[in-house]
């Protein structure tokens, strides 16, 4: 029986990287629902979801952050699976222009949104906020709570799938603190959680991106009174004399003094009470939101971040409140838990910003960065917490008078540019954690002040570590074993050649760092395929023809081991998927497997060319037993189980066939091919 070649270049179909990407829907390991852009780095199967959580006002007054004293077990226990940020600062100590920046990845001084009622859309409207860059890669997007500031923010529709979520408050004159019989869900963050929670079960079979922003500790300190018993005696070192700008927001309060009376030393005691209470509810919160996760089996599929937007003064400075350039109105607390991340619950005091958080979810998931981020991605130092890092944080405020800040590791300074009587402030974090004592005018320290001042105008670029690192392991993918930028075929080829080798010519090729390279490692490189670490990657990969036998024999070594696992499930799939795009330069019959085979079979074949399939089963007498009419079939490779022929092993009326040896013609247009099959009962 004769066949026909047809000479075709030794290359098959290439095979793109959104061919990859869609064959996760087919596994069923993740909802990814739109194509493919060019610069996209990851598969769908392995990007994670996101929950990112901002308190507002909320300071690092945390029981992880060494105060015992402070209830917050929930907080408490994500800093257990996490990495704790000790030393974090936000650019900007207000609300909008914290959040605006924390949004866009950019600095206040770029976005020019430095108040409360300034708009970045409308200041920079080309920019892609951090949820709409999630979005435009197929996550599901959802803003819960307190995100953005501003009710025309709130409307934000680039950066949401659907309308966004959130209970206002009250407004007017009411009292600063309300301990309240009620539950915890009868209050705004309370709903908001029953919300974040609803929304998860409703969303749990896709891809999510979940921004969830509460509101207390902010004031007015309202929350259930059990929060309250917590702090019948409020820990503090000494009561602080508190005189709040007459304009401050604490004035507004029916309880609050006006003018520029000072608070007693019981209302201060009763504030930092109720700013404690509130800090433990919203905890609560934060803890039912986790606890949901876990019930839904995403926690290990999530990563969760959660900060303040600013810190909060509780009497130190004799202020109340942010909008300061002190220590305690500029550090955030910041929690960052990534699945399988190798150091947990520890507390790095590497320099970090909240413009930060932007390119570190966006590496965290394998998402590619754009271009306008002025921030620098925090996963190196969640992969190795001592890894040396950002040499300042910047920090400003007072639009009218250009306050600005550099905090390093030591020291603190701050200077007032733009005031009619120039202000230096410096303090010795080493010396004077609380910055009580300005030591600017100080004659010794002229020479450092001049350092500090030459580096506050070199600016947030002149601070960045010299290696900038964007993934765990280096600048290229974990599973680029030859550190080409793409995860295509080669990768896969030098695995393979691995195996039981005593000398590793490419060390990447033990994946998974388990001292062994084996089909684990093989699996690794093959979920990964076709992501690339470049900012434009190749939109196909070629396969040589030489190749295809060793990718098929691989893929039958690997469906003898395989565990059911999403690693096999995603590995297998694109293994298969990577031959089922080859474009053979001849049509062929290919043996059938199982064979010797009971009771099925599957039955694989090349077409050179699209044709009518019809394939024949014979006994040995040449008698037609069965024939499968498979159809019109484009040109390819159709050797993997979902894509061959299949025969049930019974004859036309449906009966099962003896036992013996059996024969199986291919007819596809003008080609004819036969090979024996044995079927063993």
């Amino acid at each position: 029986m004769a066949e026909t070649s047809i000479e075709r270049a030794d290359c098959l179909r290439p095979c793109t990287r959104r061919d990859f990407l869609s064959t996760s829907l087919k596994v069923g390991t993740a909802a990814f629902t739109i194509g493919l852009l060019p610069n996209l780095r990851a598969t769908a199967a392995e990007r994670y979801n996101v929950l990112f959580i901002v308190v507002d006002d909320l300071r690092p007054l945390l029981g992880c952050y060494d105060h015992p004293e402070i209830h917050t077990p929930n907080i408490d226990r994500l800093a257990e699976r996490g990495t704790l940020f000790d030393r974090a600062y936000c650019q900007y100590p207000v609300c909008n222009p914290s959040r605006a920046s924390i949004l866009t990845g950019l600095r206040p001084e770029t976005t020019e949104v430095q108040d409360n009622y300034t708009r970045f859309r409308q200041t920079v409207p080309n920019a892609v906020t951090l949820p709409q860059h999630f979005k435009t890669h197929g996550y599901h997007t959802r803003s819960i709570g307190k995100i953005a500031h501003g009710s025309t923010a709130w409307s934000d529709k680039s950066s949401w799938s659907v309308p966004i979520w959130y209970v206002s408050g009250s407004f007017g004159s009411r009292p600063s603190w309300r301990a309240l019989d009620v539950a915890d869900n009868q209050l705004r963050d309370g709903k908001t959680a029953n919300q974040a929670v609803e929304v998860l079960d409703e969303i749990k079979e896709q891809q999510f991106f979940i921004a969830l922003g509460f509101h207390k500790p902010h004031m007015p300190f309202n929350a259930p009174v059990k929060y309250y018993d917590l702090y019948d005696d409020p820990v503090t070192d000494q009561v602080p004399h508190v005189i709040p700008h007459s304009k401050h927001e604490i004035r507004n309060y029916s309880d609050i003094p006006s003018g520029e009376e000072p608070l007693s030393k019981e209302k201060t005691l009763e504030l930092i009470r109720g700013y404690m209470a509130a800090t433990s509810y919203v905890d609560a919160q934060v803890g039912r939101v986790l606890d949901q996760l876990d019930r839904l089996g995403l926690t290990e599929k999530t990563v969760v971040l959660l900060c303040g937007d600013h810190g909060f003064h509780l009497g130190e400075h004799e202020t109340w409140g942010k909008n300061t350039l002190f220590e305690v109105a500029l550090r955030s607390p910041l929690i960052v838990s990534i699945p399988r991340q190798e150091h947990i619950g520890v507390k790095t005091d590497a320099l970090v910003e909240l413009v930060d958080i932007y390119p570190t979810l966006c590496d965290a998931c394998q998402l590619p960065l754009p271009d306008q981020l002025e921030g620098l991605s925090m996963v190196p130092v969640i992969r190795e917490p001592t890894t040396p890092w950002k040499s300042a944080a910047f920090s400003k405020t007072g639009k009218e008078y250009g306050k600005q800040s550099i905090r390093t590791q030591r020291y603190r300074y701050s200077e007032f540019v733009k005031s009619a009587l120039p202000r230096r402030e410096l303090y010795d974090h080493n010396t004077d954690p609380d910055e009580k004592v300005n030591i600017a005018n100080l004659p010794e320290n002229e020479e450092l002040i001049s350092h500090l001042r030459e580096r506050l105008r070199a600016g947030w670029q002149a601070a960045l570590p010299t290696h900038q690192e964007r993934d765990f392991d280096s600048m290229f993918l974990p599973w680029d074993i030859n550190n080409d930028g793409l995860v295509d075929v080669q990768d896969l080829l030098l695995v393979a050649d691995s195996f039981e080798s005593d000398t590793l010519e490419y060390p990447k090729v033990d994946v998974n760092k388990d001292g062994n390279v084996d089909i684990i490692d093989l699996l690794f490189v093959a979920s990964h395929l076709g992501e690339s670490s470049k900012a434009a990657a190749p939109e196909s990969m070629s396969l040589r023809l030489q190749h295809v036998d060793r990718i098929e024999q691989l893929l039958r070594e690997v469906r003898l081991v395989n565990d059911g696992s999403n690693l096999f499930r995603q590995g297998i799939a694109n293994l298969e998927l990577l031959i089922n795009s080859a474009l053979p330069i001849e049509t062929a019959l290919l043996p059938n497997y199982p064979n010797p085979f009971n009771p099925e079979t599957w039955i694989p074949y090349d077409l050179a060319e699209a044709a009518d399939v019809r394939i024949t089963i014979y006994n040995l007498k040449g008698e037609s037993v069965n024939q499968l009419k498979v159809g019109f079939q484009d040109a390819g490779t159709y050797r993997t189980q979902p894509r061959a022929a299949y025969w049930d092993g019974c004859n036309a009326i449906g009966e099962p066939v003896a036992s013996g040896v059996y024969f199986y013609t291919l007819q596809a247009g003008q080609v004819r091919v036969s090979r024996k099959m044995v079927i063993t009962k």
